[in-house]
């Protein structure tokens, strides 16, 4: 199941003049940024990339399978011919 996504914060005018190194280090996280004045939003601060969420393993979410005859090229003679190989390996 997803997590549910949050709400973007909202400053006011001075509030974003006062604060805005915070914003953008929270845009900067991949953080969503509603500017408004006199109650009503008229601007939103978004970041330039999406975040990026990454294990400390890599960005896989499932193991790579690899069978035996991942490499055979034995069935594609056009593939092993452009990659100059044959049936029993590598041409010279």
């Amino acid at each position: 199941m997803e997590a549910a996504r949050q709400s973007p914060r909202q400053y006011n005018v001075h509030e974003a003049k006062t604060h805005f190194s915070k914003i953008l280090e929270a845009v900067a996280t991949g953080e969503e940024v509603i500017i408004s004045k006199s109650g009503e939003p008229v601007a939103k601060v978004v970041p330039l990339r999406g975040k990026v969420r990454r294990t400390a393993r890599g960005s896989l979410t499932a193991p790579v399978v690899l069978h035996d005859d991942f490499d055979d090229l034995s069935d594609d003679p056009g593939l092993a011919e452009a990659f100059g190989l044959d049936a029993e390996g590598p041409t010279e």
